[in-house]
Parts: C-alpha cells; sequence; structure tokens
C-alpha cells in the first residue's frame, strides 16, 4: 500500500497504471496517429544517416579496412539493448522512453539524471546531425553545380567560420514541420526514408562494380584496439532505434507495432550499413575518406573517379540526414514533454496545441536552442557527447528491464526479452564496454552535464515534481524500498 500521509522521497517511484493515466489528461494527451510503417520508418530515419554519411570517415581513419568489424561490433552492441527498449516501450507507452521506464523502476531522482541525460543525447545530436547535413550540401553544391557556400556562413567558429548557416536552417525547418503535427511528420519521413535507401542500394551497387581489394590491406592496421575504439565512435550511427520508442504514446498499436519497429529498424540499417562499408573500402582509402564531411561521396567522387554519381550520392546523403534531424528531434521533444509534464520541468511548455495535437510551444524553444549550438559548435567534439550520454540510458534500460520483472512480475509484457536477465546483463557489459573506449575529456564533460542536472533538480525538479505538488493526480507513486 501506497504511505499518502508521508510526503514521497527523492526516490519515489511512479506506478506504471499512473503513468498510462497521465497520457489522458486534457490539454496534456498526445494524439495516437502512427502504425508500424511509419514506426519502422522513424526507426531507419534516425539511424540510417550522418553515421553511414558521414562518421564512417572517421571511423575508416582509426580502424583502416576494420571499420567494416566496427560496425558490426556497434550492432551487436545495440541488439541486446534493443530487446529491453522493446519490452520496456510495450508495456509502458507513455511518452518518455528511458526517462519514463526509470521513473517505474529506479525512481524520481534516477529518472530525472537520465532524462537530463537524454535531452544531453537527442539535443546535441540533432546539432551535430545538422552540421552533418550542411557538409554533405557543400558536397552536393561542389559535385553538381561546381561551387560551394563560403566557409563563413557554412562552418562554426572553431573551424574557421562565422555561422553554420545551412545547420540553423534545417533544425528551423524540421521545427515547423514537427509543430504542425507527427502524421505529417511520419509521412514525410516515409518518403525521405525511401529516397535514402534507393541511394544507398545505388552506392552500394556502383561500388562492386568497381570493387578492389587493394584499399584492404592493411586489414586492421591498429589492431582490436582500433576496431573496438571506431566502435565507440560508429556506434553514433545506431542510435536511432531509440527515437522509435519515444513515440509509444502516440502508436496506435504500441504493445505489437513498437517491438517490430524498434528490432526490425536496427536489423535493417545494419544490413545496409555493412554492405556499404564494404564497397567503400572497395573503391576508397581509409585516408581518403577521413579527411571528408562526407566520404562516400568523396568515394566515388576520388576513388572511382565517378563525379556524376557522387552528386546523385551527394544529393541522397542531404535528404537521408534530414529524415534523422526530424526523427531525433522529435524524441527530444517526447522526452522533454514527458519531464514538464512530471512536473520536473516547466508544466506550461507540457500544453499540447489543440489545433495540431503537438506540444508546439516548447517545439519551438528546443528548435531555437538546437539551432543555435548547431550555428555555433563543431562535429567532432559532439558526436562523443552523444554516444556516451547513448550508453548511458542504455545501461539503466537493461537494468530496468530486470528491476520490472523482479517488482511487477504480474504486469502486462506484450513483448518479453528472452533468457532475462542473461540478455539485459550482455547489454549493460557491451554498453560500459564501449564507454571506456571513449575518451577522458568526453567523461569529464558528461560529469559536468550531469552535476549541473543534479543541482537544477534540487533547485527546481524535486519541489515541482508533481508527485509532491500534486499527489492527487499521481496517486500511483510508490514509496522507496525500505532498505
Amino acid at each position: 500500500m501506497t504511505d499518502t500521509s508521508r510526503r514521497p522521497g527523492i526516490f519515489a517511484i511512479r506506478d506504471v497504471r499512473s503513468l498510462i493515466t497521465e497520457t489522458a489528461e486534457e490539454g496534456h494527451g498526445l494524439k495516437k496517429a502512427v502504425g508500424a510503417t511509419h514506426l519502422t520508418a522513424m526507426g531507419v530515419g534516425a539511424i540510417i544517416g550522418t553515421g553511414i554519411f558521414v562518421v564512417i570517415g572517421k571511423g575508416a581513419g582509426i580502424a583502416g579496412p576494420a571499420v567494416i568489424l566496427s560496425f558490426v561490433l556497434a550492432a551487436v552492441a545495440c541488439a541486446f539493448s534493443a530487446l529491453s527498449y522493446a519490452e520496456l516501450a510495450s508495456s509502458i507507452p507513455v511518452a518518455g522512453s528511458a526517462y519514463t521506464y526509470t521513473y517505474a523502476t529506479l525512481g524520481e531522482v534516477v529518472a530525472w539524471i537520465i532524462g537530463w541525460d537524454l535531452i544531453l543525447e537527442y539535443g546535441v545530436s540533432v546539432a551535430a546531425i545538422a552540421v552533418g547535413w550542411g557538409g554533405n550540401l557543400n558536397a552536393f553544391l561542389d559535385a553538381a553545380f561546381g561551387f560551394a557556400l563560403p566557409d563563413a556562413i557554412a562552418k562554426s567558429p572553431s573551424e574557421g567560420g562565422v555561422v553554420n548557416l545551412p545547420a540553423v536552417v534545417v533544425v528551423l525547418a524540421i521545427t515547423f514541420l514537427l509543430v504542425r503535427g507527427v502524421t505529417e511528420s511520419a509521412r514525410v519521413n516515409l518518403v525521405m526514408v525511401a529516397v535514402k535507401l534507393v541511394v544507398l542500394t545505388f552506392f552500394i551497387v556502383v561500388a562492386f562494380a568497381n570493387f578492389s581489394t587493394d584499399n584492404f590491406q592493411p586489414f586492421a592496421p591498429a589492431g582490436v584496439n582500433g576496431v573496438t575504439t571506431a566502435a565507440a565512435i560508429i556506434f553514433f550511427a545506431y542510435i536511432g532505434f531509440d527515437a522509435v520508442s519515444t513515440g509509444s504514446e502516440e502508436a496506435r498499436r504500441p504493445d505489437r507495432d513498437l517491438p517490430l519497429a524498434i528490432i526490425g529498424s536496427l536489423v535493417i540499417c545494419t544490413v545496409f550499413y555493412v554492405l556499404t562499408a564494404v564497397g567503400a573500402i572497395g573503391i576508397a582509402s581509409p585516408e581518403q575518406m577521413e579527411g571528408s564531411d562526407a566520404p562516400l561521396a568523396t568515394a566515388l567522387d576520388e576513388g572511382a573517379g565517378m563525379d556524376w554519381a557522387a552528386a546523385i550520392l551527394a544529393l541522397g546523403a542531404v535528404v537521408a540526414i534530414t529524415s534523422v534531424v526530424l526523427v531525433i528531434m522529435y524524441g527530444q521533444t517526447r522526452i522533454f514533454f514527458a519531464m514538464c509534464r512530471d512536473g520536473l520541468m516547466p508544466q506550461r511548455l507540457a500544453q499540447v496545441n489543440q489545433r495540431y495535437g503537438t506540444p508546439a510551444r516548447l517545439t519551438i524553444v528546443l528548435g531555437l536552442l538546437i539551432s543555435v549550438l548547431a550555428a555555433l559548435v563543431p562535429l567532432g567534439a559532439i558526436v562523443e557527447l552523444v554516444n556516451i550520454g547513448t550508453l548511458f540510458a542504455f545501461i539503466v534500460v537493461n537494468i530496468g528491464v530486470i528491476i520490472l520483472r523482479r517488482t511487477r512480475p504480474e504486469m502486462p509484457r506484450p513483448y518479453r526479452v528472452p533468457w532475462s536477465p542473461v540478455l539485459p546483463l550482455i547489454g549493460v557489459a557491451f554498453a560500459i564496454y564501449l564507454m571506456t573506449d571513449l575518451p577522458w575529456e568526453t567523461w569529464l564533460r558528461f560529469a559536468a552535464w550531469l552535476a549541473l542536472g543534479v543541482v537544477i533538480y534540487a533547485l527546481y525538479g524535486y519541489r515541482n515534481s508533481r508527485v509532491r505538488s500534486e499527489p492527487e493526480a499521481t496517486p500511483g507513486w510508490a514509496k522507496e524500498p525500505e532498505q
């Protein structure tokens, strides 16, 4: 029984039924408007983008041709966490993803920390992807028309420019689309996903038609360490599958569609990634790709001498990366929305626009903040921060599956992770292993971000949380487990 005579503490746990009931509140409920096809397209749309069109060059520079193994290792590491996401998303169809799952398993303060972490992961990820979008736009303009935007408006100050204007434009355009509605956004994303798969198929066919084994020697110049270090960077290419879970509240049939979309999108993207990596090494050296913001276009242009094909690929990359910005930013708004609805962030931002059925005010605020970040921060420093934030979230989600199996064994689970707790624990181990390969500077920045989050929670989140300010609205909160 809930102890209503005592003020809930920082480890108060939200009951799953209470979380689901909260989604029907007037002015705070999102419209159920997306099905399995759109959800799977969201997963593919979020995963295939900057990772293969941009980050593959960084990975090849570290691991050489063995970057192919890095893609496989990163995919395997993600697979175990994807299973855990599938179970929790189908069981708790509420916006917020790992933040909400943590609130139902580990308590409020841990949920806040993971939510604060996800704000970093998604917000910074959108900025990084937007920077990659600008690089591919310039690659397309150069390949197709023989000119490019001047550095002053195409690069951040640390890269020799003044402002990254293309990055700002794409973020603001996506913000407008997200404000208009989830149905419109899902339809646009579906079209862009079709384009990106056609483009990658085109690249694979052209690459294998001009394939050479010359660039595969030496295969692993940096050894096993090079493969794992590159995998920690390339991991950035796979993080999109968890964005599917942020749309669980808007799914028509979350019990069936969410596991299918999460796992299916990861499998589809892994196949395309491995084939693309093999083809890229077959026509261009790692050194050629490493020095480019658009390595696949460079591979076709310099490696195969096919500038006309490079122009097509660069245009496809622009479309493809636009869909990543769309889906990841969508996920960011839904996580922030859930935190605002719970009172840990300003509740007025959780108001749903009655005309569009979206948290319009919140979306606009986040869009403006991310556009500033995209305009001024270079890609290199951001990617590793996104990776460490994602890996941290994966650890918590895997642990959440184990805990919820013990504390709520009777809860309906449309999808169940097989061989639990073994597979979730393997997911935790993989995440920790990849985290150890990230630079100490990344750990320092991440620790500073979490410390700032703890301060904000102490000053604002704890006092304004609905389990304290509106206990009648959250009857399902549970006291912390007794020691």
